[in-house]
């Protein structure tokens, strides 16, 4: 499944790569891409939306 979650609280390239790396703690296979300027994560993933959501405040964000 391919999800875009709005993540306006990334301000820089470690914010990406927290999200990307828990993420992928979590699912090896995901593909991330992180767009700072749109404050956008597009993550495909065999993991569900509400669990990519989780993880993304789980680093400390908030997602739209």
């Amino acid at each position: 499944m391919v999800m875009t979650l709005k993540v306006p609280s990334m301000v820089c390239e470690g914010c990406g790569e927290r999200i990307t790396k828990e993420i992928n703690t979590h699912d090896p296979e995901a593909k991330v891409n992180v767009d700072l300027t749109g404050k956008i994560v597009t993550v495909e993933s065999t993991l569900s939306e509400e669990s990519i959501k989780e993880m993304i405040v789980a680093v400390g964000h908030t997602v739209e």
